[in-house]
């Protein structure tokens, strides 16, 4: 079921008119959500949500005030952010026709070609090849359908010599050798394989390329750990990292109910638990 209304068009929104809008409502409820959902909706998808149709209207109304209307204008981040918070979170759980929708909204407020497949690529090392290989090719048809030409420019930065260094240069002053310290109980050849295959993939593959800058990046990772669910160690030092780079925690909270309506409530408030020590709340 897609929260969009798949028959609804999506429209241009200038990007000059979303790069500085920020939601700083941080409590309260909104006055009017169902005014506040049509609003969203329009400014993301285009169109008007769901009006009484379709075969489980009620529902479908739930979906979209909550989304739409609360959840959207809750926290920090601006609908760029937002919208691309929302990608990775549909990357994670594969619900490509959801991909599909959010994708298209991402571009209507402002999000570029080249963020939109960094955020994708991005996913690779946390959800792995199969699913990532999925999310890519369901937002190139987006791309390919708004007349992008693809293959977007290449972002590599690195030699495939020069990975590991270059990993290790960006992980270390966020992330320590935590990883590092953690697998020396593991035999010879895999405690310094699996930490290797870390710095060299995610940092040295995935954060020496251009399109996304660091905060993003690390806000990115950060809800598609929380999507997986399980990975509280990792939430909390991600949380960390996030803060390290240039998010604050309002940010952090505003990325974690965003993702909320579609990881479901219990695996967003075990990430907030996991993640209350690094937000400097114990």
């Amino acid at each position: 079921m897609d929260e969009t209304n798949e028959t609804n068009k999506a429209s241009e929104t200038n990007k000059a008119d979303v790069e500085g809008e920020t939601t700083a409502r941080c409590g309260g409820p909104v006055a009017d959500r169902v005014e506040a959902c049509e609003r969203k909706f329009a400014e993301l998808f285009g169109g008007t949500p769901n009006a009484g149709e379709g075969d489980d209207p009620e529902l479908m109304q739930i979906l979209q005030r909550f989304i739409f209307g609360e959840v959207s204008y809750t926290g920090t981040l601006p609908d760029h952010d937002r919208e691309l918070v929302t990608c990775v979170v549909l990357a994670t759980y594969q619900t490509l026709p959801q991909l599909t929708a959010h994708a298209t909204a991402a571009l209507n407020v402002g999000v570029t070609p080249m963020e939109l497949r960094e955020a994708m690529y991005g996913c690779m090392p946390f959800i792995g090849c199969p699913k990532t290989l999925n999310a890519v090719s369901t937002i190139d048809a987006v791309l390919t359908s708004r007349g992008f030409e693809l293959p977007l420019p290449s972002a590599a930065t690195v030699a495939d010599a020069d990975r590991l260094e270059a990993g290790a240069a960006i992980q270390a002053p966020v992330y320590g050798d935590e990883i590092r310290d953690a697998m020396a109980w593991l035999p010879d050849g895999f405690d310094e394989a699996v930490p290797r295959f870390l710095t060299e993939d995610c940092f040295g593959d995935f954060h020496t390329r251009d399109g996304l800058d660091e905060r993003l990046r690390n806000l990115l990772e950060l809800v598609v750990l929380v999507a997986l669910g399980g990975c509280e160690s990792q939430v909390a030092a991600h949380a960390r990292g996030c803060l390290k780079t240039g998010s604050s925690t309002a940010d952090v909270l505003t990325a974690i109910v965003q993702a909320l309506p579609y990881t479901g409530i219990p695996r967003a408030l075990n990430a907030i638990r996991a993640m209350r020590p690094a937000l400097g709340q114990d």
